[in-house]
Parts: C-alpha cells; sequence; structure tokens
C-alpha cells in the first residue's frame, strides 16, 4: 500500500467501504433519475413490481382494494435487474404514468398488496416473476341476440299489428274460407216398372175402337197415347214367326211363319229366340200405328209385374187382335215362351217410344241403352 499526500498510510477496509458507499449512492441517485426520467426502451416495457421479503410479511391478505392491474402492464427500467425495487411504507408502488409520453396509452394503477401470495417472495438475487392481479369481475353477460349496449339484434318485439288502412276504390282481398263443396246429385237409378205404369194408368185412346186380345173374346183393349209414347194393355201371346231355329221352327209351332214385317239389316229375317221385339196390329181403319210415330225398329218397354224389358218392334199381326211378343221377350220377362202352351192371359203394359228406331234392327244392346234413357224421359215428363 502506497501512503497519502500527508504521510498517513491509508486503512484498506476503510477506503473500501467507502468505496462501496460511494457506489450505493451513485447507484440509488441513477435510480432515483431513472425512475422520474424513463428511457423509450423502459416505456415500452411493462413494468414488473414486486415486493420485497420484508413487505411481503407485512401484508396480510385481503380482499381487493382496488381495481385490478391490465393484462399489459407496464414496466420500468431498473439499474439491477436482479434486485427490484424497495416498496413504500404503505406496500404499495406507483408506475410511471405514460399518457404524457403516449397519449391513449392506460396508466396503470397501484398495486394491491392483495394479489400477492404471501410466502412466495422472490428470494434475493433471483429474477422477479410477473405479479399476477386479480382476476377482474367480469361484466354480466348480454344475452344472446343482444348487443352491450342492450339493442336486440334482429329481434322483433311483439304487439299488436294495426291493419293498414284500405285505399278507397281499391278491392281488398281477404283470404277466403274455402266453402265446403257441394255433392254433385247422384245420376237417377233405372226405372222401374211401378215408375212406368204410373204414367200409364189413364188412357187416351188413339185407335178407333177396341181390339180383342184372341179370337172369339170380347173386344176390350184401346191404344193409349201420349206426346212421348203409345201404349195398351193385353195379354202376352208367343210370336215364334222369323228364322227358324230349335225352339221356333214349323215343328213347335203349328202358325209358324218364317219370315217377319221387318227384316234384319242384312235382308233375313229376325230372330224370334235372340231378339226381343213386340208386335203391333196391322194398319187398319181401327188403326195406324205409322200415325203415331210407330215403325218397324221402334223402342218399346214391355213391363210384367215388376220387372221391365226393352224391345223393338219386330212383326205385325191380325188387324184386329193385340197382345203378342217374341220367344226372347217372353223369355226375358219371366213368362213361359212356349209357343203352343206359353205366354200370359193379362198384365202386360207395352209402351212404345214415338219416332225412336234402333239401326240395325236386331242390336239389342242398343235397344236396352236407348229404352233406359227414352224410359226415364217419360217418367219424367210432365203430364
Amino acid at each position: 500500500m502506497g501512503q497519502s499526500a500527508l504521510g498517513v498510510r491509508p486503512c484498506p477496509r476503510r477506503e473500501a467501504l467507502l468505496t462501496v458507499s460511494r457506489v450505493q449512492t451513485l447507484t440509488v441517485a441513477v435510480a432515483g433519475v431513472a425512475l422520474l426520467a424513463p428511457s423509450a426502451s423502459s416505456a415500452a416495457e411493462p413494468a414488473q413490481i414486486r415486493p420485497s421479503r420484508a413487505e411481503t410479511r407485512r401484508v396480510a391478505p385481503g380482499p381487493a382494494a382496488g381495481p385490478a392491474l391490465p393484462t399489459g402492464r407496464p414496466r420500468v427500467a431498473v439499474p439491477h435487474r436482479g434486485r427490484p425495487e424497495p416498496a413504500g411504507r404503505d406496500a404499495t408502488r406507483v408506475g410511471l404514468a405514460q399518457g404524457a409520453a403516449n397519449p391513449g396509452a392506460v396508466t396503470p394503477g397501484p398495486v394491491t398488496p392483495g394479489s400477492v401470495t404471501p410466502g412466495s417472495a422472490t428470494p434475493h438475487g433471483a429474477a422477479p416473476e410477473p405479479v399476477s392481479p386479480a382476476p377482474a369481475s367480469p361484466a354480466p353477460a348480454a344475452p344472446d341476440g343482444v348487443t352491450s349496449d342492450g339493442v336486440a339484434q334482429g329481434a322483433v318485439t311483439p304487439g299488436p299489428v294495426t291493419p293498414a288502412p284500405a285505399t278507397p276504390g281499391v278491392a281488398t282481398q281477404s283470404p277466403s274460407t274455402p266453402s265446403p263443396a257441394t255433392p254433385e246429385p247422384a245420376p237417377p237409378g233405372p226405372v222401374t216398372a211401378a215408375d212406368l205404369l204410373a204414367k200409364v194408368r189413364g188412357c187416351s185412346p188413339v185407335s178407333r175402337g177396341r181390339y180383342r186380345t184372341d179370337r172369339g173374346t170380347p173386344k176390350t183393349v184401346p191404344v193409349c197415347g201420349t206426346r212421348e209414347a203409345v201404349f195398351w194393355k193385353a195379354d202376352m201371346d208367343i210370336d215364334c214367326d222369323g228364322r227358324p231355329g230349335r225352339r221356333c221352327n214349323a215343328r213347335t209351332d203349328p202358325s209358324f211363319s218364317s219370315s217377319t214385317a221387318f227384316a234384319q239389316s242384312d235382308g233375313r229375317a229376325l230372330s224370334s229366340e235372340k231378339l226381343p221385339y213386340v208386335v203391333v196390329p196391322a194398319p187398319s181403319d181401327l188403326w195406324d200405328y205409322r200415325d203415331d210415330g210407330v215403325r218397324g225398329g221402334s223402342v218399346a218397354a214391355v213391363v210384367y209385374r215388376d220387372k221391365v224389358s226393352y224391345a223393338v218392334v219386330g212383326d205385325t199381326g191380325p188387324t184386329d187382335i193385340i197382345g203378342e211378343a217374341s220367344h226372347a221377350a217372353a223369355t226375358s220377362l219371366g213368362i213361359d215362351p212356349d209357343p203352343r202352351s206359353g205366354g200370359t192371359p193379362s198384365g202386360v203394359t207395352y209402351i212404345v217410344f214415338k219416332d225412336s228406331r234402333v239401326t240395325p234392327i236386331e242390336d239389342r244392346e242398343a235397344a236396352v241403352s236407348q229404352g233406359e234413357r227414352l224410359a226415364r224421359e217419360f217418367v219424367d215428363a210432365a203430364d
């Protein structure tokens, strides 16, 4: 060791202590200057402030005394990064306000002692750990579809619906209630025997006299007429004339004739076994059927008891006898068709529709279809 200018030998220990003291004083001064004037780098860094071990012992945990620090906390440049800054007597440190240097930045508030967990102080010389701030109370969540300012997004406020005023002169269409469909009337059923008999109760004669039903019997049957038809009520004899067959021929009928007054479309005689037809008296002074719109092929309705059979005018008979029909016509009404012993003595009504005709005359189905239509018109016609 050298000596001083006064010749006093300096004490090495004392000089070391003085040197340490000067360094500490300089350090404190630099730290103070840094706190009062933070550098650009320190302004950008978040401050990490941690109480000392002694302060941690004095601070009792408790509820948060103030608002929690924001997640991004400003940092203050510390000369000795391995050593935390000393805390104040109230165990809080005040961060530098950055609002002056950076307008619009968040100014951190004081550190709340309650945010420090006792016994978790950083040992001297170790790097300080970031202080976890107390969790901030979450703002109440807005309901679904509602913004933070309380305005509903896309919500419709229910309320009374006010109908739009009607524009004068403009027709307003209101929702129409479908009216129940009106069922269509059912088609009328087939004409019955009772329907036809009810229309022929009276008689307006068109003949100039009356007819017999058989030879030697009195003349009791007139021919009656309406606007639509002529009719008579008599017996039924079996006419087996026409084209011969197994049941109608010269052997089965002693008065058999192979011809008929009206022929088929092919020129042959009608078949009594196959075609229902009626016989009208041949023209005479008593009555000429042609004067009332009747001819070969005219449609006729034959009624016996509760049955109706449709036929055509197919043959002519004696000028003074009435009441005769073919083998097929008797069969369709349930009358015995035998030419010798068959037929019925009474109870048969013959109705011939004026100005009607089946073509060809042998078309049995056409006679039925036309007969049903004409019978309906006859029944529905006004008297």
